[in-house]
Parts: C-alpha cells; structure tokens; sequence
C-alpha cells in the first residue's frame, strides 16, 4: 500500500506512519527540506512496517532514506523516537531533543531490568489500585526477559528559544512541557506558502502537544530515582501544560501541524477548548473530593472515551496518572490536600 503522504507546500511533507494495535493509527511524521537535505520531525513507532512506511514516504517525497540530514525529536516517546537509531544507522544524522527528555531517554538505557515495573507497583499501591490490577504487573516483573532495541541516544540538544541550525530554515523551538518534561513545539518562521488570507505568521510543528480533536496524556514527571518527600516540591505538569498552551496561543501561527490527525488552523481557538476542558474537569474533582479518596477511586469516576469497565489494563494505569496530575495540581492550587496518615494515600477538598 503506497504511504499515505501530504505535500504541505514551501518544502513541507507529512508522512503516516503506522503505530501498531492502537487507536490512534500513525504519527505524522514531517519531513522538511534545509540546504543541507532533508529533515524529520519525528520518526515514528520502531517496527518493521512503519520503517517501511516512513521510507516510502521519504521516497514519495524525492529523496532516500540515506539523504536525511538530521532528525528533530518532539518528544521521546516511542511513536515519535522509535525509529531515530534506524534512521541515524541508515543515513548518519543527527538526533536532537531537549536535555529533559534526553534524560529519561538515558535512564531508559541504563535501568536494573524490573526497575520501572517496581517503580510502577510501588506507586500504584499508594494510589489504591486492587490486587487485580497489580498481579499483571507483579507477573511481568517476575517473567521479565532482556529487553527488545534500545532508545537512540540523542546527540544535540535542543535549547528552548533558539533557531535550529537548518540552513535555510528559520525553526525556532518553543518549550512546552506536559505532555512530557522536555516536550517542543517548532515554529517555522516563514510565510505561510498558500496566500489564502489566514491569520497568523508560519506554521508549527505542535508534536502532541496541541491537536484538533483530543487531547493528549497529562501524567506525572516521576521517574523511579527521584521524588521529593513534600508534594508542594514536586513538579506539576498539568500546571506546565496549562501554561505552555498559554504560551502557543500567543504565538498564533497561522496553521498547526500536529503529530497526530490532520492540520488544522487557529491554534488560539483550540488552545481556549482544552483550557476550559482542563478546568472543567479540575471542578468536578473538587466536587467529587467532598469526601477522601484516593488517585484510583478518583480515576474510576472520572470521565474517559469509554466506561471504565471497558478501559483495557495498561489504559487504566495511564488514567490513574493523569488523575494524578489532575490532584497535583489541585494540591498546588490550595484546591485539596492529601489527609494525613491514609493508606493508601486519600485527598480531599479544602
């Protein structure tokens, strides 16, 4: 099947490139042409058919895979850090991502095997998860096999504010936290190729960030080598992403090219639903923290894209993050307080 690829126009592509069993389908890989030859942002999932995805696409768009210049992490999650060693293998070019997520990157290569699913158990206990939910967990650290291809270690670091070096390109990187520690948006500062009497100056590369019609993972920061023992210490990334959209809208670039769906226009539009989204949902966990309950009592009675019921295993694990997130910010907000003493750990209105 040939690549499903976009010519967005002014040396601008985006390629599909598949992420295997799940609903979102493919990250939008775009590829950008500089002086010194072709640019990914993003490269999508590390498995056979999305490689051959994305070198097909690359091939749709005049060039080989051996011709890729360097590669621009958004973030470091699997569907957009994947394939970097392959392609860095392939064709010798640069990775860049900021220094934040190149450290979890790191942390990634050099952990204990079963490290993070002790780490997971540990805090999912304190969050009131049921025996049910962590004997899969327990099982998998006991059965733990050598684990599968490594991250590519990034090589460049991207500085928040600063113009890449992409001759002939003017990309600025905007920090946006969030989604993850080191999240970036790029904004190509040129002008829009199509003259159709849009708003806005130049287009962004919005990774996960910012898309037109869900809203992406606010979980916690927390890796297993470091936590403060205060709560008001540690970070708030529903908090970061908050104000990183603050910040996007702003900025007004004239369309958005996300890493997921399609491109869409007027950012500030999209960036004031999923305020009003986020402070929707912030109320009614107040309200619902009338009485104390823990992250997993909150995370069943929240609302999700299905019952929770129907929310497969490792989904329900990432819910309880962003429930998570949702009381830490409450907490920073002087909203609700954890009570003294519980375990597993409750929180409550104030």
């Amino acid at each position: 099947m040939a690549p499903q690829v976009i010519d967005h126009r002014g040396g601008v592509w985006s390629i599909a490139v598949p992420i295997p069993d799940n609903p979102l389908g493919h990250t939008l890989v775009h590829l950008l042409e500089t002086d010194r030859g072709p640019v990914l942002i993003d490269t999508g999932w590390d498995d056979p058919d999305s490689w051959d995805t994305l070198t097909a696409g690359i091939t749709a768009c005049g060039f080989t895979p051996a011709d890729i210049h360097g590669v621009v992490i958004t973030h470091h999650h699997p569907d957009h850090h994947g394939l970097s060693a392959t392609v860095r293998e392939t064709s010798g070019a640069w990775i860049a991502l900021h220094a934040a997520d190149t450290a979890l990157v790191r942390r990634t290569r050099e952990a204990v095997p079963g490290q993070w699913l002790d780490y997971l158990v540990a805090k999912l206990t304190a969050a009131g998860a049921p025996e049910q939910h962590l004997a899969p967990l327990r099982a998998a650290r006991r059965g733990r096999t050598s684990a599968g291809r490594q991250p590519a270690l990034p090589d460049r670091d991207i500085a928040p504010g600063e113009l890449l070096d992409l001759p002939g390109r003017r990309i600025r990187a905007i920090w946006t936290p969030g989604h993850t520690p080191g999240h970036v948006c790029l904004h190509l500062e040129e002008t829009h190729p199509v003259a159709d009497g849009r708003p806005g100056f130049g287009r962004l590369f919005s990774g996960d960030h910012l898309l037109p019609g869900i809203t992406p993972h606010i979980g916690l920061y927390e890796d297993p080598d470091e936590e403060a023992p205060d709560l008001l210490d540690r970070g708030d990334p529903l908090g970061d992403y908050l104000d990183s959209l603050a910040r996007i809208a702003r900025l007004a670039p004239a369309e958005v090219l996300p890493a997921h769906q399609h491109a869409f226009p007027d950012a500030a539009a999209r960036v004031r639903e999923l305020l009003a989204h986020h402070e929707e949902r912030l109320a009614d966990l107040r309200a619902l923290l009338h009485e104390p309950l823990t992250a997993w009592q909150l995370a069943t009675s929240m609302q999700w894209n299905r019952p929770w019921e129907q929310i497969p295993h490792t989904s329900r694990t990432i819910a309880v993050s962003e429930a998570e997130a949702h009381l830490r910010h409450l907490v920073k907000r002087g909203h609700a307080e954890p009570v003294a003493g519980a375990d597993p750990v409750r929180y409550v209105a104030v």
